[in-house]
C-alpha cells in the first residue's frame, strides 16, 4: 500500500452532497479530498449519452430539482439554471381515455373546466386547491428547518403552529396520508394524482401504519416550501458537474476511479485506484454512500444498531426507470389536450387511487401491476439544449419514466434480465393504454439499429451507482425533525449527520433531510465538520 497523505476530511463518494460537502469545507480553508468510485464525479446526479452514436445527453437517473435551496446555489457560486413548468399534471381516466385531468398552472379557469370534464363531483376543483394550500401552509414552515440544526417533534410541531397549520401537520405528521385524502377529495382519478407523490420510489399504500408514505409525500411538497420541481438546464449533470468545479476552485481535491475499500475507526481510508492500494488519513470522514454500504466499509462491519443504520435504511427501492428518445410526441386519445400540455408537467397513466391500491396488492404477492402505474417526464419540451441541433430540428423529444410498485423483492441475481424485460414491455402496454396511436413506432435507433429506449431496475440502479436494493433514497427517508429526548449532544447529531464513531460522518441521501438532488445532507455533514473544528480549536487554544 502506498502513501498515507493527511487531510482535514476525506469524503467517499462523489455524488452531488459530497461535492458539497467538499465545496463548503474546501473553502472554509480545510484541506479535502474526494474520492469517488467511477471514473466521473456526480453519481446519480448525471447526465449520459444513454444510446450510441446518438448525440442525446440524458439525466439519466434523476431528473428533476426540488430540493436543492438557493442558499447553497448562492453560497457556492453555482451556474445552474432551473426552468419552471407552466403545466403540473396531466391524467388521462383509465375508464375513458379521450378525457383526462389537466392541471394548468397558469390557467385556473382551464384546470376547473377539465375537472369538470372528467366528471368530477362539484367543488372537487375547489376541495383540491383547499388540500394543496393547506399543505403548503406546512411546508413553508418546515423548509427553512432543513439547512439549520434538527428540531424535535415538539419544536417542529410549535413552528408549524405558529404558521397555522395545525391542521396539515396531523394530516401528514400523525395519520396515514390517505385519511386526508380520501377525506377530502372524492373523485377516484383525482385522489390518485394525490397519492402518487407518496409513492415515488416508496413501496408503501395510503394507509400504511408505519407512515412511510407520509414521509415521501412531505418531501416531494417541502422543496422551496412550494413543491415546484424545476427543469436543470443543460440536464441533471450540469448540476452535479457545477458542484464539482465549485469543490475544485475551492481548493478540494477530487479523485475518480478511486474505490474504497476500508475506513477504519482512527481516520484512515484505504483505496485502490489505477490498480493500486492507497492509503490517506483525515480528522473527520464524511460518508457520500447510503449507510448500509458503509456499515459494510467499516473495520471492523458494522450492524445494524451500532448508530449507524437504522430500520429504515435497510428499505427496499419501488420503481422501474425507462428512458425513451422518440421521434416526435405521440397523439393522444384525448383530443381536447395538446401532446405539449400533456407532456409539459407530470403525465400520470393508471394512477387512480383504486388502481394503486391493486397494484401495490399485486406486487405484494410477488407479481408485476397490470396494468403499471407510471409517471413520464419529458425535459425536452422545457430544455431541448440535451439534444443536438439536428436532432432538435428533426422533432426529437425524450421521455422520462418511472413506473410505481416495482419492490426491488421482485427483482434477483437470476431473473433480472427477464424481469427487465417484462418491465419494459409492461411499461410501453401502460402508456399505449391511454395514447392514440402505439409508441414503439416513434422510438429512435441508433446508427447500430438498436431502438433508443433504456430501462432500469432496481438491481441495475445498485450495480450502476450503488444505490442498495435500487432505493434511490439510499434508504427509507426519515421525518426532518427527530423524536422528542433523542439525544443532540453533539454536533453530528445536531446536524442529522451522525454515525456511531464520532470521526465519522453521514453527508448523502442517508442522512436525516437527506433525499433527493438538494445537497442538504452535504451541507449539514460541511456544518457539523466546521462546528468540530472550531470547537477544537477552542480547545486547543484554552
Amino acid at each position: 500500500m502506498t502513501g498515507n497523505e493527511a487531510y482535514d476530511s476525506i469524503v467517499v463518494g462523489g455524488g452531488h452532497n459530497g461535492l458539497a460537502a467538499a465545496a463548503y469545507l474546501a473553502k472554509a480553508g480545510l484541506r479535502v479530498l474526494v474520492l469517488e468510485k467511477l471514473d466521473h464525479a456526480g453519481g446519480a446526479a448525471v447526465s449520459a449519452q444513454a444510446f450510441d452514436g446518438v448525440d442525446a445527453r440524458l439525466s439519466r437517473y434523476s431528473y428533476l430539482v426540488s430540493l436543492l435551496p438557493q442558499r447553497i446555489i448562492d453560497d457556492l457560486g453555482l451556474r445552474v439554471r432551473l426552468a419552471r413548468r407552466r403545466y403540473s399534471s396531466y391524467t388521462p381516466d383509465p375508464s375513458h381515455p379521450g378525457r383526462g385531468l389537466l392541471i394548468d398552472s397558469g390557467d385556473a379557469a382551464c384546470t376547473a373546466a377539465s375537472f369538470a370534464a372528467i366528471g368530477a363531483p362539484d367543488g372537487e376543483a375547489e376541495a383540491f386547491t383547499r388540500f394543496y394550500a393547506s399543505c403548503r401552509k406546512l411546508t413553508e414552515a418546515l423548509w427553512p428547518t432543513l439547512m439549520s440544526p434538527l428540531r424535535t417533534r415538539s419544536e417542529a410541531r410549535r413552528v408549524a403552529t405558529a404558521a397555522g397549520a395545525s391542521e396539515a401537520w396531523d394530516a401528514v405528521m400523525e395519520r396515514p396520508i390517505g385519511e386526508a385524502i380520501a377525506g377530502q377529495l372524492q373523485h377516484g382519478l383525482v385522489r390518485g394524482v394525490v397519492l402518487t407523490d407518496a409513492l415515488i420510489g416508496t413501496f408503501a399504500e395510503a394507509g400504511g401504519k408505519d407512515l412511510q408514505q407520509n414521509i415521501c409525500f412531505l418531501y416531494h411538497l417541502i422543496g422551496g416550501g412550494t413543491g415546484d420541481w424545476d427543469v436543470p438546464i443543460g440536464g441533471m449533470g450540469s448540476v452535479s458537474s457545477e458542484l464539482e468545479r465549485a469543490a475544485r476552485e475551492a481548493g478540494a481535491t477530487v479523485l475518480t476511479g478511486a474505490e474504497v475499500t476500508a475506513i477504519d475507526p482512527g481516520g484512515c481510508v484505504s483505496y485502490r485506484r489505477a490498480a493500486e492500494d492507497r492509503a490517506a488519513t483525515a480528522r473527520w470522514v464524511l460518508a457520500n454512500v447510503a449507510p448500509a454500504v458503509l456499515d459494510r466499509l467499516r473495520t471492523p462491519p458494522a450492524g445494524s444498531g451500532t448508530g449507524v443504520s437504522n430500520p429504515n435504511h435497510a428499505r427496499e427501492g419501488s420503481q422501474v426507470k425507462v428512458n425513451l428518445l422518440l421521434r416526435r410526441l405521440p397523439r393522444l386519445l384525448d383530443e381536447g389536450v395538446t401532446p405539449e400540455a400533456a407532456f409539459g408537467g407530470t403525465f400520470h397513466i393508471n394512477e387512480t387511487w383504486d388502481q394503486l391500491d391493486q397494484a401495490y396488492r399485486t406486487a405484494e404477492s410477488g407479481a408485476i401491476p397490470e396494468p403499471l402505474p407510471c409517471e413520464i417526464y419529458c425535459h425536452t419540451l422545457t430544455d431541448p439544449s440535451i439534444l443536438s441541433p439536428e436532432l432538435q430540428a428533426a422533432g426529437a423529444q425524450t421521455l422520462t419514466v418511472f413506473g410505481l410498485h416495482v419492490p426491488d423483492r421482485l427483482i434477483t441475481r437470476e431473473n433480472n434480465g427477464a424481469r427487465r424485460a417484462q418491465l419494459q414491455a409492461a411499461v410501453l402496454r401502460s402508456l399505449n393504454s391511454v395514447l392514440g396511436e402505439p409508441i414503439e413506432p416513434l422510438i429512435m435507433h441508433a446508427p447500430d439499429g438498436t431502438g433508443c429506449i433504456e430501462t432500469k431496475t432496481t438491481l441495475d440502479i445498485q450495480r450502476a451507482v450503488g444505490m442498495p436494493r435500487g432505493n434511490i433514497f439510499h434508504g427509507g427517508l426519515d421525518w426532518p425533525f427527530v423524536e422528542d429526548g433523542t439525544p443532540l449532544d453533539s454536533p453530528a447529531r445536531r446536524w442529522g449527520v451522525a454515525t456511531s464513531d464520532e470521526r465519522i460522518l453521514l453527508c448523502g441521501s442517508g442522512a436525516r433531510r437527506g433525499g433527493a438532488v438538494s445537497a442538504i445532507g452535504g451541507h449539514n455533514a460541511a456544518m457539523a465538520v466546521l462546528e468540530l473544528a472550531r470547537n477544537s480549536a477552542l480547545a486547543r487554544d484554552s
